[in-house]
Parts: structure tokens; C-alpha cells; sequence
């Protein structure tokens, strides 16, 4: 028996050009829980906290967080109205190719950029998200059984959590629905726990001059305005990933209103918990120097350590550790969706693979596999490279947040034109949406500067260069091919091809 609304959706998504080729299962909840789960305040606000101390230190990660905070829902926002009208897996390049037009602008050209930075951007918050479960687990092991916190140990297990992530989304694709439901209690619990813990156990705790006024400067560039303006990189990078609910679509009930629900619901219960942990691990350093030299490589352990004793501090990275792990599932999950998504309308070398679906499961599993090895290929520079993580991080925020804002840039052109869907902000769109642009047209900019004095090969921000060899390749096949043949999001079909597809997926 077909679910209440579950022919709208179909039929939305016929009059978009798709057959129903995912599974519908997913409620509102779960969407909402995909994207929470992928923006994780247990993983980007913990990971990128030893670089946080050093660039800006407590004030800069404080205030940062909100600062960034209030750009991030307005960016968001933007990015729901848009959903609701196009709730489709593409996402992000389907709404720039079918809001180009409105401005004069080339549809295929802006789909075709806008997919290939989301791609990247995609590619690099999972292994920025899994590169950072792997340097906690690390810090785990090492502390219960000695296994040493080493560059090589971090890039195997990162191989390692990667091959499990595959694998369920593969093999336990009803397994992994039900860990994101677990997920959303698992961080908001966890961020309880740990904060009441730091907050009970202690003897000592820093006062809050110090939590929401110590500037620390351990970069070697002298300006504390660009010190503090790069240490943002801790907020933004971590308030990434909630295009998930948008990629999801396909696969969500009453999608036109469930997936911008999903967007900006993730976004504002993230900020808050996120800042509840930031001040409450803050308030319990207990040596700031010990903490960021300390010997796990990770310093939220030390201070859990200093703080809580051994056992307790042990266990609550086992609870850090948890939430990681559940992030970069999920982030798998929106990853390969997306990347089917692109697939499916040949915008990829080898799209007839990537796009293929499993028609026990009905999911895209090639396109996992993809998503999986890039990650890990993008963060084996760790190897010989000591500011690796932060740069995958920024390759995230770049790649992503200019996939995000390119459709509201065009929305904002479009104006009157846009055709709003059931969920939309009114005459409040474009004024809002022309902020989002300026603050992401500002981060773009300011991720690829350098982080460290002086720079070296081993400090070197290696965010430009990524995106000169991906983007550049991507320029260059449109320039020499693509441009004569993609058209932007494809038909599949009239209406009875459709359903000709859909009957035999049911039918497998």
C-alpha cells in the first residue's frame, strides 16, 4: 500500500524528468536526522579544536561560532526555499540549472560547475568527517593500548572506519536508517553528558574571562584580525553538510516540505549544541599548553583526561568517538547520492557505473564506493603534511558552501520569476539571499589563505592546488567536450517510460 502523499511526491518527481528509482522510505525525521548527523558538533567542533586553540584560542572559537552561526541560517534558508520547489537527489546543480535561465545565464555551464564543486566539497567533508574519527580512535587506542598516534596508524585506520562506512551503506542500507534515528539522540546525549561531566568533576575551572575573552596567537602571523578571521574555519567547517536533507529528497515523504524542514532544523539545533560544548570544554582546561602539546595528538582528550581522570576522560571519547562514526556514515550515504544523482545525467567519466543501481536495495552502491575512495585519497597527504586535516576541512567549506550558495545567486537574479514551492520565504528571499552570497563570496576567498607563518611544504594550504587540479580538469573537459553534449539535468523519460522503470525495480 503506497504511503500517504507518496504519489504526490512521485508525481512531483515525474514533472522534475525522474522515474521513482530510490526507495521513498524515509520520514521527515530521518532526514532531518541525516543532515544533523552529518554536521556533527562532536566531530567538527572536537577535530578542529587543537586548531582552534592555537588560531583565535577561546575568544575566536566563542565568538566565531555565533558569528558564523547567523550567516549559516541565512545560507541555509536559502537553500530550503529552494528545495521545496525542486526536490530532487541532484540537489544543489539541479536547481542552478533550472534557475539559470530565468537570469539569461547558461543552465548546463552553471550545473555543470555548481555539481563539480559540490562533488569536491562532498568528497572532502567525508574525509575531513572520517579523517577525524580515525585521529580520536587513534588517540583511543594509544591511550588503552599503546598503539601509537602516527601519521601511518591515523591513514589506517581512516582506510579502515572508510571500508566499514562502505560496507553499510552497501549491505545494511536498512541498518544504516535506523543508526541516523540513534544518531540525532546519540549527539544531542552526548553533548549532555559531556558537558555535565566537565562541569561536575572538575575542581578547577577557568573563569570566564578567560572563556570568552583569551585571545591565542600560536599561528606566527601577526595580526589578530586575520588570526581570528581564519580560526572560523572551526564554525563553518563543522556547519557543513546539511545538503544531505536535499540529496535525500528522492528517498523522503512529503519531500517538498520535509527536506527544507530537514536544512534548516539541522542547521539551528547544531548551533546551539554546538555552542553549549564549545564553552563547556573550554571552561575545563585544566593546562591549555599540556592540552595542545599533548601526546594523543588530539587535545580535547587531554582536557577530558585533566579533567574527568582517566577512566572518564577515556570514556568520553569513546562517546566522541560514537558520534564520528556516525557522521561519516551518513555523510557516505549523502556523498554517493549525490554523486548518482550527477551520474545519472552523465556529468562523470564512467557515469553508466556510478549511476547503476542495486535493485535488491535500491541504492546507487557503486557510487558509495566512490565516495569512500576519494576520501581517503584526498586525506593521504597527512602522510608528510602536519596541517593535512585543516586543509581538507577548508576544501570542504570552499567546495561546499559555493555549490550552496550558486543556486541562491541565482534565485536572487531570478526574482519574481522563481516559481516557490510549498515552503518558501516570501518577499524575504532576496534580500536574505543576497547576504548569503556576499558572506560566502567573502569564506571562499579566506579558506585559501595561508594558515601557518612561515609557510612551507609541510604547513603549505593545499586548498588551492586541489581545486586547480579537480576544477581545472573539470574547466577543461568542458571547454574541450562537455559544452558540445550536457545539457543539464536530463529526462529519463515521457510518463509511461517512467513507470516502465519503476515497474521493473519493484519487479527485481
Amino acid at each position: 500500500m503506497a504511503e500517504p502523499g507518496a504519489d504526490a511526491d512521485e508525481a512531483r518527481l515525474h514533472a522534475l524528468g525522474y522515474a521513482q528509482e530510490l526507495r521513498r522510505s524515509m520520514s521527515g525525521f530521518t532526514n532531518f536526522a541525516v543532515s544533523f548527523t552529518i554536521i556533527s558538533v562532536l566531530s567538527g567542533c572536537l577535530t578542529l579544536y587543537g586548531f582552534g586553540m592555537k588560531t583565535g584560542g577561546p575568544a575566536a572559537m566563542i565568538w566565531g561560532w555565533p558569528l558564523v552561526g547567523v550567516f549559516v541560517v541565512l545560507v541555509g534558508l536559502g537553500m530550503a526555499e529552494i528545495c521545496s520547489s525542486y526536490p530532487t537527489a541532484g540537489g544543489l546543480y539541479y536547481w542552478a540549472a533550472k534557475l539559470a535561465p530565468h537570469s539569461g545565464l547558461s543552465g548546463p555551464a552553471w550545473a555543470w560547475f555548481t555539481g563539480w564543486f559540490n562533488l569536491v566539497g562532498q568528497v572532502a567533508v567525508t574525509a575531513g568527517i572520517d579523517f577525524g574519527a580515525a585521529l580520536f580512535l587513534n588517540a583511543f587506542l594509544d591511550l588503552q593500548f599503546g598503539f601509537a598516534a602516527t601519521p601511518p596508524h591515523t591513514i589506517l585506520l581512516l582506510a579502515l572506519i572508510l571500508l566499514a562506512h562502505g560496507a553499510l551503506n552497501t549491505f545494511g542500507v536498512r541498518v544504516v536508517a535506523v543508526l541516523n534515528g540513534v544518531s540525532v539522540w546519540w549527539h544531542l546525549i552526548g553533548v549532555s553528558l559531556i558537558v555535565g561531566v566537565l562541569v561536575v568533576v572538575p575542581d578547577h575551572h577557568q573563569d570566564a574571562s578567560f572563556v570568552f575573552g583569551e585571545f591565542v596567537n600560536g599561528t606566527g602571523w601577526g595580526s589578530p584580525v586575520y588570526v581570528f578571521l581564519i580560526g572560523l574555519l572551526l564554525a563553518q567547517y563543522t556547519l557543513t553538510g546539511y545538503d544531505a536533507s536535499a540529496h535525500m529528497t528522492e528517498e523522503t515523504r512529503n519531500a517538498a516540505t520535509a527536506g527544507p524542514r530537514g536544512i534548516v532544523h539541522s542547521i539551528l539545533v547544531s548551533l546551539v549544541a554546538g555552542w553549549v560544548l564549545l564553552i563547556g570544554l573550554t571552561f575545563a582546561i585544566q593546562d591549555y599548553r599540556g592540552a595542545l602539546e599533548s601526546p594523543t595528538g588530539v587535545p580535547p582528550a587531554q582536557v577530558f583526561l585533566d579533567a574527568a581522570g582517566a577512566t572518564t576522560g577515556k570514556f568520553l571519547l569513546l562517546v566522541c568517538i560514537g558520534a564520528q562514526l556516525f557522521c561519516g556514515m551518513a555523510a557516505v550515504t549523502g556523498n554517493s547520492r549525490m554523486i548518482y544523482a550527477f551520474a545519472r545525467d552523465g556529468a562523470i567519466p564512467g557515469s553508466g557505473l556510478w549511476h547503476r543501481i542495486n535493485k535488491r536495495t535500491r541504492t546507487p552502491t557503486n557510487s558509495v564506493w566512490l565516495a569512500a575512495v576519494g576520501a581517503f585519497l584526498l586525506a593521504v597527504p597527512y602522510l608528510w603534511s602536519y596541517t593535512a586535516y585543516a586543509a581538507v576541512t577548508s576544501i570542504a567549506v570552499v567546495g561546499l558552501y559555493t555549490a550552496y550558495v550558486a543556486p541562491i545567486y541565482l534565485r536572487v537574479r531570478a526574482g519574481a520569476a522563481f516559481e516557490p514551492g510549498p515552503w518558501h520565504l516570501g518577499r524575504l528571499g532576496r534580500p536574505l539571499g543576497t547576504v548569503a552570497v556576499i558572506w560566502v563570496g567573502f569564506i571562499f576567498v579566506l579558506f585559501m589563505l595561508p594558515q601557518v607563518h612561515p609557510v612551507t611544504w609541510e604547513s603549505f594550504n593545499y586548498t588551492p592546488v586541489a581545486f586547480a587540479v579537480v576544477l581545472g580538469g573539470a574547466a577543461l573537459w568542458w571547454v574541450v567536450s562537455a559544452r558540445h553534449w550536457f545539457t543539464g539535468p536530463k529526462v529519463q523519460g515521457s510518463a509511461e517510460e517512467l513507470a516502465a522503470v519503476e515497474r521493473d525495480l519493484r519487479s527485481a
